[in-house]
């Protein structure tokens, strides 16, 4: 104490050193908190599978230059080779119009005097209609023939092309020959097909198609029409014989399906491509028993319908 000066407190340098690191502690971790929360914003997977790393020597992303992306143009619609497949819908038979003429009328056998007065057929002169034949248990040809000829109607439809019928089953008779042919013509049918079944000798089996005979006489002229009919009942006769498993008709011509007429006044008078389809023989009872059955019939209306699709899409 000689000297004035006081020696040091004991304890005093510690309880400094202390006090500072009771301060700089939990500065640190809050500096260590605020770290850790900004390089966890930097992710923005929300799992963390498959986020992209970024490296913290990466160049930095060039300045944009303010001119927007141009997109890539649309690919065409279509096939691999940018063709359209029919009209815009891209149905197969869009735009085309085709007239089926299902065979003689339910009430035919209600009006004979009607339906037996002489009609024009251009060669000569025929009945307006007939009953058509029925298979022995009474099933009858016209019967036979609206159903089939709605069902390829269905189908036909679903394709995209527009459907016109000769008569629905709602006329007191016919139409007769000449207007069944003129109803093709008028709507500038892209095809006309008349559904029929044949009533030939029991124990004669098959269909056949009947294609126009190339004729010029009175009203008829069926010089520019031959050669589509012919393409268009060779593909019938294809598809229908695929799809229903019949053959063609041996009793009839050469046994190849095909039978050229010139005396039916839907043919003759038509200048439409057309042809008629005769699908089986009702006085047979094997054809009966396919031509009676409802499943064969939605066979027989996708042989016509594919055979005309075949036909319009040449």
């Amino acid at each position: 104490m000689s000297n004035g000066s006081f020696p040091p407190e004991p304890g005093r340098r510690g309880g400094t050193l202390a006090i500072v690191l009771a301060a700089l502690i939990p500065a640190c971790f809050a500096g260590w908190l605020l770290w850790s929360s900004l390089g966890d914003a930097k992710d923005d997977g929300a799992d963390g599978v498959g986020a992209p790393t970024t490296s913290s020597t990466s160049s930095p992303s060039p300045p944009s230059s303010g001119v927007p992306a141009v997109p890539s143009p649309p690919t065409p619609s279509g096939n691999a080779s940018g063709k359209r497949s029919g009209g815009p819908s891209g149905k197969p038979l869009e735009g085309k119009v085709v007239v089926i003429d299902p065979g003689h009328n339910p009430h035919n056998r209600d009006h004979p005097s009607q339906i037996a007065r002489l009609v024009d057929i251009g060669t000569d002169e025929k009945e307006c209609d007939t009953t058509g034949t029925a298979t022995n248990s009474g099933y009858a040809e016209a019967s036979f023939t609206l159903d089939v000829a709605r069902r390829a109607r269905t189908l036909l439809e679903a394709r995209g092309a527009t459907v016109r019928f000769t008569q629905d089953g709602d006329r007191p008779y016919g139409p007769c020959v000449d207007e069944r042919a003129e109803i093709g013509n008028k709507a500038h049918a892209d095809a006309v097909v008349s559904v029929h079944a044949d009533g030939a000798a029991a124990g004669e089996r098959g269909f056949h198609v009947i294609l126009p005979k190339s004729v010029r006489g009175g009203g008829a002229d069926t010089s520019a029409i031959t050669a589509p009919s012919r393409r268009l009942g060779e593909r019938l006769r294809s598809r229908f014989a695929k799809a229903t498993g019949s053959e063609p008709a041996q009793y009839i011509g050469d046994g190849s399906g095909l039978n050229v007429r010139g005396d039916l006044g839907g043919l003759n008078l038509s200048t439409v491509p057309k042809v008629f389809i005769e699908c089986g023989n009702m006085r047979d009872s094997r054809d009966t028993a396919e031509l009676t059955d409802a499943a064969w019939r939605e066979r027989a209306a996708d042989g016509v319908a594919q055979g005309i699709t075949d036909f319009l899409n040449e």
